[in-house]
């Protein structure tokens, strides 16, 4: 009899199971519609499209032959002479960039973690400028860069160290050395917020204990600060890798990846090809860039996948 009651009670406790139907899908299919409407057409229908443009002859100076050519646009752009000064210069710029970009934002992010006053202020002002667009910081580092009436010319000169204006946009020695400034300027930001959220989860007891064992700071970083965060470090390097090695609007701005190619990039040989009206072939350097990408992609899924496991 009292089995009978508990079973009972316990149908009428357990929730009744919505059966889905048909119209629950449908309805669910239109609310996501508009979404993969929105997606497909102006993210995929403009991939698949300009990579078909990689395979055939398209060049706005002579649209009368748009025929299929096989991977003779690809062929083309391994045999530019250009090809090798590019290719080392895609890798300088983002080795060159992010270790700064790292360490200055782990720096940073280490002195925001401790409390004092104007603390939220300090980090306003820091994280200000990743709101910024980046062609608009590589207009305004041109500027600072400027052989006649740029403030860096103009401190260096108060202070001694040059006697005469550097050109550094027009000197290729220089050119390469003012864009990746400009670029570390900027994505300092990413590194300081990414690290700085990940700090926030190290539990404060295990830095007390360490004190109480009597570990100096360089061995509480190393031993409990840069273990407890290292997936989320080489998650943030592997996103801005992705980034930096995509992102060519600070060169654009400010050189156009000038003088003599000292500054051109995959992604800003992309651009220049697309203003020579030769869309074939930036098609094709952007398929590169896409194949480039994959690769790392693969690497950041894996790290997230780990990532996964360790706070599962």
């Amino acid at each position: 009899m009292g089995n009978e009651v508990a079973l009972r009670r316990g149908d009428s406790a357990s929730p009744r199971r919505r059966v889905f139907s048909g119209r629950h899908g449908w309805t669910i299919a239109a609310f996501l519609a508009p979404a993969a409407v929105f997606v497909g057409l102006f993210i995929y229908y403009p991939m698949i499209s300009g990579s078909q443009m990689a395979f055939r002859n398209w060049n706005l100076n002579n649209l009368t032959d748009t025929s299929w050519v096989g991977f003779k646009n690809f062929q083309a752009i391994f045999e530019n002479p250009d090809f090798g000064t590019i290719l080392s210069n895609s890798i300088v710029w983002v080795v060159a960039s992010i270790v700064p970009q790292f360490l200055i934002g782990f720096a940073i992010a280490l002195w925001l973690r401790r409390k004092f006053r104007f603390r939220g202020l300090y980090q306003a002002l820091i994280f200000f400028p990743w709101a910024i667009s980046g062609f608009l910081i590589g207009i305004l580092f041109r500027w600072m860069f400027n052989s006649e009436f740029g403030v860096i010319n103009d401190l260096l000169s108060k202070v001694g160290l040059i006697d005469q204006p550097i050109p550094w946009l027009a000197d290729p020695s220089t050119a390469m050395v003012a864009v990746i400034v400009a670029n570390v300027w900027y994505g300092v930001t990413f590194f300081t917020i990414m690290i700085l959220a990940a700090l926030q989860s190290v539990p404060d007891e295990m830095y007390e204990a360490a004190a109480l064992d009597g570990s100096s700071k360089p061995r509480m970083l190393f031993s409990i600060t840069i273990p407890t965060i290292r997936t989320t470090l080489a998650l943030t390097v592997l996103l801005r890798v992705i980034w930096i090695f995509n992102f060519p609007d600070i060169i654009y701005a400010m050189t156009g990846g000038g003088p003599a190619n000292q500054t051109q990039i995959f992604t800003t040989w992309m651009v220049t090809t697309t203003q020579r009206g030769d869309y074939g072939q930036a098609s094709a350097i952007g398929l590169l860039v896409i194949g480039v990408l994959f690769v790392f992609a693969a690497f950041y899924l894996l790290a997230m996948r780990e990532k996964k496991e360790v706070q599962s």
